[in-house]
């Protein structure tokens, strides 16, 4: 992400060092944020409040609570906050992939509500976008985990997930760490790992992982001798 922000703040929660990086973004109303997608492109969530997004000849798109988007590599872009309150946003920017993927340079948007509900075990997941939805380099998706705790596992994928609500606890090595509002974790592949609702009510998250496929997809667990 190269950014050119008007009154916005922009701020990085996470880097893994290998391609995937998440940022917090907060554009205050009647302000703007410009730039250009990173060489893997971007996939942005608006978290709060609304306002437009435009990118070369378009006319202005809308995005409000809960639209997804997804912005092509090298891609230019302006978000204007139309207000009431700040536009928040989450952006993860993707590693660099072959020449050509991905390479239609309009942004596209996937409404939340929109997207069918899939189902894993008592856990529930949204994919705004993946290889079967307008970006095939990496997967979007909102899970809803009810109260509990679901057995460890790991994923082919690399991963990174943001707490939208609710509150739980990270399993993955020795301590738990709390999860809130907030909270961002990164889950390499490979890596044993739970995340338990401690809470009376669903614990909602956004996950965005490289490469791309389904959420539900998970590591054969190790034969034991």
């Amino acid at each position: 992400m190269t950014a050119e922000a008007s009154g916005a703040a922009v701020r990085t929660v996470l880097d893994t060092h290998k391609g995937l990086i998440r940022r917090a973004v907060e554009v205050p109303e009647g302000s703007r944020f410009e730039g250009t997608a990173g060489p893997g492109g971007e996939l942005w969530f608006v978290i709060a409040g609304q306002g437009r997004l435009t990118s070369g000849a378009q006319p202005p798109m809308p995005v409000r609570h809960d639209t997804g988007v997804w912005l092509p590599p090298g891609g230019r872009y302006r978000l204007a906050a139309d207000g009431p309150g700040a536009l928040r946003l989450d952006s993860v920017c993707l590693p660099a992939g072959p020449a050509g993927q991905d390479g239609d340079a309009v942004p596209r948007l996937s409404e939340l509500a929109d997207r069918p509900v899939e189902v894993t075990g008592d856990r529930r997941f949204r994919v705004l976008f993946g290889p079967d939805n307008g970006c095939s380099a990496a997967t979007q998706f909102v899970g809803e985990i009810p109260p509990g705790r679901a057995p460890e596992h790991s994923h082919p994928y690399d991963e990174v997930v943001l707490i939208l609500d609710g509150e739980g606890v990270l399993h993955s090595g020795p301590a738990g760490q709390p999860l809130a509002p907030g909270s961002c974790v990164h889950l390499p592949p490979g890596q044993p790992h739970c995340l338990e609702n401690t809470g009376q009510v669903t614990l909602r998250v956004l996950g965005v992982f490289h490469p791309g496929g389904s959420p539900a997809a998970k590591l054969a667990p190790p034969h034991s001798s």
